[in-house]
């Protein structure tokens, strides 16, 4: 058996890739172990900056592999965990932390979706903070197909992304849309002829960015639609108050009076 996603690292930046390309990167119990395994992983690394998602072959993910359907009843493969366990750490089920792992990253995430993204593949897609998607790429909330809802925390992200309507639609008639309508939509950031090397690129100016401001940005902006206003300008004073006169902020002054590339340090 290949191994599921592969991970490889340079300047800050995590090229996380799905990697069952002849299943189309289809989810299957050790995918979803991969996924969640490397999520949590890659939040342990203090030089971590930002992260690309991506699938090998020819899709992002085509949804759940229908061979493990009955994990989803919380019958574990042999090996494998049951989908709905929880260690506590986190308020996501196991299958859930395919997608919401990426959520809990304290860095940017960026998917770069080719091909089809369908059900659970869109799901974790969605758990990403940017998507760049090709104008041909196809994207569907499908579970109604199988008469089932997106479970892997898709009603989570997807709320956050599109209207109220917009999100019903989707989620009642499973259609399929193209990048473009994608992008109008609000389920993906910009169209791009070549996904996953745009993403690369813009991880990679993430990266040189002061890692300090790139977390704090992303803690506010995810808690901005769950906290009240009192929290959340509380919560921005906190971070901002956090950052001031820290060397990695002092050194983004200094780079820019002094024209040069920064040189910031890893977070603590």
């Amino acid at each position: 058996m290949s191994e599921r996603v592969l991970v490889s690292f340079e300047g800050g930046v995590a090229d996380v890739r799905l990697n069952r390309p002849e299943k189309m990167n289809a989810l299957d119990a050790p995918m979803f172990e991969a996924l969640a395994s490397t999520g949590r992983a890659l939040a342990s690394r203090r030089e971590l900056r930002a992260v690309v998602l991506s699938g090998e072959g020819r899709a992002f993910c085509a949804g759940l592999d229908m061979a493990s359907f009955a994990a989803m009843a919380g019958r574990s493969e042999r090996g494998t965990r049951s989908l709905l366990e929880r260690d506590g750490s986190s308020p996501a089920n196991f299958a859930q932390l395919a997608a919401w792992a990426w959520q809990e990253l304290p860095v940017p995430v960026i998917a770069a979706v080719h091909g089809v993204a369908y059900g659970g593949g869109l799901q974790i897609a969605l758990g990403a903070d940017l998507r760049l998607v090709a104008p041909d790429a196809r994207l569907s909330v499908m579970e109604i197909k199988w008469g089932l809802v997106p479970d892997m925390s898709g009603t989570q992200t997807l709320r956050r992304l599109v209207r109220l309507d917009v999100a019903k639609e989707l989620t009642f008639t499973g259609r399929v849309v193209d990048g473009a309508e994608a992008v109008a939509l609000g389920l993906a950031t910009k169209l791009s002829s070549r996904p996953r090397e745009e993403a690369l690129e813009l991880a990679r100016e993430i990266a040189g960015k002061s890692p300090d401001a790139i977390r704090a940005g992303k803690r506010l902006l995810n808690e901005s639609g769950v906290t009240s206003v009192a929290d959340g300008l509380a919560l921005e004073e906190k971070l901002q108050l956090g950052l001031i006169g820290r060397p990695n902020q002092v050194e983004a002054v200094k780079a820019n009076l002094e024209k040069r590339a920064p040189r910031f340090a890893d977070p603590e």
